[in-house]
């Protein structure tokens, strides 16, 4: 076996769809009536109604390399590994791929659903070319690690959504596939399992490739060594380094719009990072730098007093931390109608990705929050090291 045996290699791939059913049809009889008499159109042309779903997408696998596909929803990653399972052909380009291939792309797919589950994972290991005699030494360990021993033998229609997550990722990950593909599947299962099947990826790839799609960036830096975005069915950025490719999709994520909600007696009229002495709308920060913020409240009615919260969310609208002016004493004196306030926030120690901040003021005199302002500025944290993990700790080491 080669160490750096290439397994899949895609060249200028690209496939294309029609927008209207009537006119795919008429097309699809256009094209096979042009096939018949050998007179075939040049498919890199769009025609009305149709896009391009991947258009020129190019990459190699090693065997021992997991590729993180991300994006957002409609880039073309779904289509891009139904063409590399071989389940649509593509328009352009070409594909080869070595070796046995086991793709996890749908809920259930390759589940016969009146078939028990101990018959489909014979079902599944026959169309991955495996013996009997093969499949009766792995079943066991199949059952074993889909926890699902108690209804091996029950029709999988009746099977729920995780136990079918469970037992089709225990028969891709137990018959030891040399070209494993996973979209998106490992969302639906518990957290329990989740953290199996990443550990699991992780022992394959001493023997597979794996070509890896989810949302869930934490899943994609844990198990990825080398990342790819895809933005409308193109290649948009890719790295060996999955925390700059996963910089590049946060940069791109658009965040929620800002939102209000108060009694009208005070109002932000102003919020800006303070970089290098100067004002900048967004900035980028290293994990444990600090973070300098400075607003502007104008109040509107007759308070004097205010206290002030700012808490963190991440790109899923996550809290994954607050500060608060409570904690320092610091109470917000109103002069003339107006406060400027400057927060610095000592180590941020977030993982890399775009975080945005919420503002929460309390008059102190009545002990009533009058104001919650969501999206009011946002940040991004560079990456530095790879942390799993939403936060990473401050420590000393001896």
């Amino acid at each position: 076996m080669k160490e750096k045996e290439v397994l899949v290699k895609v060249e200028n791939l690209s496939k294309k769809f029609c927008k209207d059913l009537k006119t795919s049809l008429w097309y699809g009889v256009k094209d096979l009536c042009s096939n018949v008499v050998g007179n075939k159109k040049d498919s890199s042309d769009l025609r009305p109604k149709e896009f391009w779903a991947v258009k020129d997408i190019n990459f190699e696998l090693t065997r021992g390399e997991c590729l993180g596909l991300i994006g957002h929803n409609g880039a073309g990653k779904s289509t891009l590994l139904k063409i590399l399972n071989g389940l649509i052909n593509p328009d352009e380009g070409k594909v080869t791929m070595k070796g046995r291939v086991c793709a996890l792309i749908e809920l259930g797919a390759g589940f016969n659903p009146i078939l028990t589950g101990r018959e489909n994972i014979y079902n599944n290991g026959a169309v991955l070319g495996f013996s009997k005699k093969e499949i009766d030494s792995k079943v066991e360990e199949i059952i074993d690690f889909a926890e699902i021993r108690d209804f091996i033998d029950m029709p999988v229609q009746n099977y729920s959504s995780g136990m079918k997550v469970r037992l089709g990722f225990a028969v891709a990950a137990q018959m030891e596939p040399d070209i494993l593909i996973i979209d998106e599947v490992l969302s639906v299962g518990d957290l329990g399992f989740r953290v199996k099947c990443m550990n699991k990826i992780t022992e394959l790839l001493a023997n597979s490739a794996v070509i890896f799609v989810s949302h869930s960036m934490a899943q994609v830096t844990t198990v990825c060594n080398e990342a790819m975005l895809l933005e409308h069915g193109k290649l948009d950025f890719y790295s060996k380094n999955v925390g700059e490719v996963v910089e590049q999709y946060f940069f791109k994520f658009q965040t929620s719009d800002e939102q209000l909600i108060g009694d009208g007696s005070v109002a932000l009229i102003g919020f800006n990072f303070i970089e290098n002495s100067k004002k900048v709308a967004e900035t980028s920060i290293k994990n444990g730098d600090d973070l300098k913020v400075e607003f502007e409240i104008d109040a509107v009615n007759d308070v004097q007093n205010l206290k002030f919260r700012l808490g963190f969310f991440n790109i899923e609208y996550k809290l994954l931390a607050e500060v608060d002016s409570d904690t320092v004493n610091f109470i917000g004196k109103v002069v003339d109608g107006k406060i400027k306030v400057t927060a610095i926030i000592k180590g941020l120690y977030l993982k890399y990705g775009k975080y945005s901040i919420h503002l929460h003021v309390t008059n102190l005199d009545t002990n009533k929050r009058i104001l919650r302002q969501s999206n009011i500025g946002h940040f991004i944290v560079k990456p530095t090291i790879t942390v799993g993990a939403d936060f990473l700790l401050p420590s000393e080491w001896y």
